[in-house]
């Protein structure tokens, strides 16, 4: 009998793996239907679906391996960093979904909750003011209007499966929806930097760098608090408060 293996767990849904079957857990019924019909539109390869019970989800395993992990180096080629970045835009050229994503708001939004979220970072002494205001600043760059696209909308480097020089996979859809592409690039390449010009040579059009910069601060800001209160460790080496250092 496969043992089974905790994939990730908190108090929002959890995600076991059963051999080559992985059972996701979430009270959200909402979340897992943007789940199911983003793996449905999406032009690109994503995991079966087995069954849906509600509240479980169970997909198979997608073949090959994660394109890297945050805080590791990545031994993924540059060819299939490429083949992601082109994946990518396949995804973003598609026709929009019909609804519109939970990460997807307008500008002025965003930059009220990221300033909220600023203040909590310092007053409660997650991070050091002069890191938080330096980050605050970069930011900028992202708070503009973007024309939507069909986004991934949580396209982390190891939501990104390959094998050899072609992507096999894509998992892990509850946040797709209509939003800023720049977020999905600036998402898949946070602490990887390295790889960017791989990626946005596969994605095969000029973006806006600074603009994925300032992603890179918006995220790791909005991200930090939840992440320790969620048992997860922001400050590897590596990870997200590394990549805010990098700004300074």
């Amino acid at each position: 009998m496969d043992e089974v293996k905790v994939v990730v767990a908190h108090s929002e849904r959890a995600t076991l793996r059963v051999g080559d079957v992985f059972l996701k857990v979430d009270a959200d019924e909402a979340r897992i239907d943007v789940e199911v019909e983003a793996m449905a539109l999406a032009p690109v390869p994503t995991p079966e679906v087995l069954w849906r019970r509600p509240p479980v989800l169970a997909i198979a395993a997608v073949p090959g391996t994660a394109l890297g992990r945050l805080g590791e180096p990545s031994t993924a080629s540059p060819a299939a960093w490429a083949a992601a970045g082109a994946a990518i835009r396949k995804l973003h050229d598609a026709p929009l979904p019909p609804w519109t994503g939970r990460r997807r708001r307008d500008p002025d939004e965003l930059a009220a909750e990221l300033d909220g979220e600023c203040e909590l970072l310092v007053t409660n002494g997650v991070l050091p003011a002069d890191l938080v205001n330096r980050n605050r600043q970069v930011a900028e760059a992202a708070l503009r209007p973007w024309p939507p696209a069909f986004t991934h909308g949580d396209l982390q480097i190891d939501h990104v499966f390959v094998d050899g020089d072609e992507v096999t996979g894509i998992i892990d859809w509850s946040e797709a929806g209509r939003g800023d592409a720049l977020f999905d690039l600036a998402t898949l390449t946070l602490g990887h930097e390295e790889c960017l010009g791989d990626v946005i040579a596969g994605y095969g059009t000029d973006v806006e760098l600074d603009v994925i910069r300032a992603w890179w601060s918006l995220r790791g800001l909005l991200g930090v608090r939840w992440l320790v209160e969620h048992g997860f460790d922001a400050f590897a080496p590596g990870c997200e408060v590394d990549v805010l250092r990098s700004r300074m």
